[in-house]
């Protein structure tokens, strides 16, 4: 359930923001950004406020200048959250946008793949974890930090993982996190990386204050420990092809 963090900190939505260009990939407008030498994707999910937010453009910019093939797509069809239609409260937004079917996303990954001849690889950001059992175009599990289960981090997980969370989230609190972080201790084959940054709630990836120092330097550094992984496990994963 969505709980009152997920809506604090609303982005003011902006179709033009970014250094990329919106096109049209197996069906789903998405927001692209890459460089001409990029030769991996990456695709990046936007909370409920949906691929028009600056910041998540913002990082996926970040993302294509580390060298990617960033993708953001519009899951919600031009319908993301706003939190000023009283009339629409979250509890019947969300009945309208269940989780992403893995049939939908397993069709965006192929477009890609086929449309731009991209290697595809998982992620994982500060909303929405993507695990895969086997190699590229097998089986997708979207599940978010907050409904992940135990026996799921212990019999599911077989990559590589990087899960970062805030003192603050009350959505997923910090025991939820050190329980994770003792499950995949468990497992040394999966190697795995749990951070808990300090005085940051939920959300503090996506939408912090700028004016908040604080919270700047926390985003900036999950951000930067994201992009460590990527560079350290996708361009692994794809030089051992």
């Amino acid at each position: 359930m969505a709980g009152t963090q997920c809506c604090e900190n609303p982005p003011a939505l902006d179709s033009t923001s970014g250094v990329g260009h919106v096109e049209e990939i197996g069906g789903l407008k998405s927001y692209v950004s890459a460089i001409s030498s990029s030769s991996i994707a990456v695709i990046l999910i936007s909370d409920m406020f949906g691929y028009e937010a600056p910041k998540l453009r913002k990082l996926a910019d970040k993302v294509a200048a580390a060298g990617y093939y960033a993708v953001v797509p519009d899951f919600f069809h031009g319908d993301p959250y706003n939190p000023e239609d009283k009339n629409r409260p979250i509890q019947v937004w969300i009945k309208d946008h269940g989780p992403v079917s893995l049939c939908s996303y397993s069709l965006l990954v192929k477009k890609i793949s086929c449309e731009t001849d991209l290697f595809m690889r998982t992620k994982e950001d500060p909303s929405v974890i993507h695990l895969e059992t086997q190699k590229a175009h097998t089986k997708h599990y979207l599940k978010r930090k907050s409904n992940i289960t135990a026996k799921f981090l212990y019999i599911g997980l077989k990559v590589p993982v990087v899960i970062l969370g805030g003192e603050n989230d009350q959505i997923s609190p910090p025991e939820l996190l050190k329980k994770f972080s003792e499950i995949l201790r468990s497992k040394p084959e999966v190697d795995s990386f749990v951070k808990i940054f300090p005085a940051v709630a939920h959300g503090w990836a996506m939408r912090y204050d700028e004016n908040d120092v604080v919270a700047v330097k926390a985003a900036e550094e999950a951000h930067q420990d994201m992009l460590a992984w990527f560079n350290k496990y996708i361009k692994m994963l794809v030089r051992d092809e």
